[in-house]
């Protein structure tokens, strides 16, 4: 658990607790004889700080929850990344079998991480098999080098090959 989360919850525990011993005072002195107008500036004064704690409890809370997703996404990245450059070369499926997740978020991946310029290699998606490969021998490439056919440009930092569909990936 992050600490945004761990912050969040507590200052929401503190917060319902203030409430829980407030309304219970108050309770109290109304059934001692406290009037209706003092009981209504008792609860006015005390609900300042509880909807301050709630509400900033909250927001820590959900966004402790946003920094989960984006560390757990993070952390799939470099596992990939790990695995490609020191294997030189794995199948998607393996890659999938070996971080937990389906082959479309290892392909997700893939695309976020030659997005970041932090890869370079080529992927034949028909036969599912990821390479790792320096920039300036990706930058060097005219002919496939699984089919042997001519790459074209397919977006930034994206050559593929217009015969095989093999992609090439660079930084």
């Amino acid at each position: 658990m992050n600490s945004s989360r761990l912050a969040g919850g507590v200052l929401s525990i503190i917060g319902l607790g203030i409430a829980l011993i407030a309304g219970l005072w108050l309770a109290t002195q109304v059934s001692v004889g406290m009037s209706a107008g003092g009981a209504l500036l008792g609860a006015g004064l005390v609900f300042i700080p509880i909807a301050l704690l709630l509400g900033f409890g909250v927001y820590l809370f959900l966004r402790g929850g946003t920094e989960a997703k984006q560390l757990s996404t993070m952390q799939q990245q470099r596992q990939l990344l790990d695995i490609v450059k020191s294997r030189g070369q794995v199948t998607v499926s393996d890659m999938a079998v070996e971080m937990t997740v389906p082959a479309d978020v290892v392909k997700d991946l893939v695309y976020q991480l030659v997005g970041l310029q932090v890869f370079s290699g080529y992927i034949n998606w028909n036969e599912g098999v990821l390479y790792s490969s320096d920039a300036s021998k990706l930058r060097e490439l005219s002919k496939c080098k699984n089919c042997g056919g001519d790459i074209v440009l397919a977006g930034k930092g994206v050559v593929v090959c217009k015969f095989c569909g093999t992609e090439y990936f660079l930084t």
